[in-house]
């Protein structure tokens, strides 16, 4: 036992040195070098610059096929429902299924800053677009019929979204400030954490896989439930090459204090199609048809005599 004892403290102190060794060397990483490399792991500077628009394309998750029965009969029936429609909705409440049910998306974007999102939900779209300055949205799954304006929430978060951008490309171009706050485990892997303070004094944190380099955690914009302002975090993985483009298909959006995840499917990538500007100009409500006046009897038209 004497003798194995110099032997397996030997082992334990080099596999001290080493465990030091790799976290010096993680640490050792200069920010220039991180986004460097991460630039490269998503294809490199030459491709995503030469990208002028993008169509993706996938399935959304949306709830439980409860809570979306209920949501489609709201869309359907509107919302003055009668005391029978609420005993369905109610009869709808109470079936015991409970299966994340995901609705079809379409999204456009067009450089330098132009987007269009369209979910199908009971058989109706809904639409959001912005053109670079002014954004609008059209929600007939919530029984709104008018085009309605962003609010000054959602005008703020369209216009910090780094669009076709990567926050980490030419990031000191654009004003970007970026530091190196240590690194954490994502998914189970060693990740840099990096902070970025965006020219309008913005922040926002990215977090980049130590292998990899890929933009594997991405902190998004605050969203308002029950009240309060949430922070939210996207989980980026399933990353693919498109014509050159390094692109996450599956996205999975935590919100801070609530269980779970929702996740966005990519199906369908197009790079660089054409898309005229008119698709993100302020949406049309769909016009119902007018029905027909049923034209009168020819009898109809004769005069009727006065009676005496």
């Amino acid at each position: 036992m004497r003798n194995r004892t110099p032997l397996l403290v030997s082992l334990l102190l080099s596999a001290s040195v080493a465990s030091a060794l790799a976290a010096g060397k993680t640490a050792s990483m200069s920010v220039e070098q991180i986004a460097d490399r991460h630039v490269a792991a998503r294809g490199g500077l030459g491709v995503w610059h030469a990208l002028q628009t993008l169509s993706v394309s996938g399935k959304l998750d949306a709830g439980t096929a409860d809570s979306i029965k209920r949501s489609a009969i709201m869309a359907q029936q509107g919302t003055g429902a009668s005391g029978r429609r609420a005993q369905r909705a109610a009869a709808v409440r109470a079936e015991p299924e409970q299966v994340q049910l995901q609705l079809p998306f379409r999204m456009e974007i067009k450089r330098p800053h132009k987007s269009r999102l369209e979910i199908d939900f009971a058989g109706k779209t809904a639409v959001q677009v912005y053109d670079g300055e002014h954004g609008w949205k059209f929600r007939p799954y919530l029984n709104r019929e008018d085009v309605e304006p962003f609010n000054a929430e959602e005008a703020k978060a369209e216009e910090s979204r780094a669009a076709l951008d990567d926050p980490l490309m030419d990031y000191a171009a654009r004003g970007t400030r970026v530091a190196l706050e240590g690194t954490e485990a994502v998914d189970g892997h060693e990740a840099y954490k990096l902070r970025l303070t965006l020219k309008n004094g913005d922040t926002q944190h990215v977090w980049i896989d130590a292998h990899s380099f890929l933009d594997v955690k991405v902190e998004g914009i605050p969203h308002r439930m029950d009240g309060k302002m949430r922070n939210v975090f996207v989980h980026q993985k399933d990353f693919r090459t498109v014509k050159g483009l390094v692109i996450p298909y599956l996205y999975v959006t935590e919100v801070e204090g609530y269980l779970g995840g929702h996740k966005m499917l990519v199906e369908s990538v197009t790079v660089n199609p054409a898309i005229d500007d008119s698709q993100f100009a302020k949406p049309q409500v769909p016009v119902a048809a007018a029905p027909e006046t049923p034209a009168l009897p020819a009898s109809s038209s004769k005069s009727v005599p006065a009676r005496s």
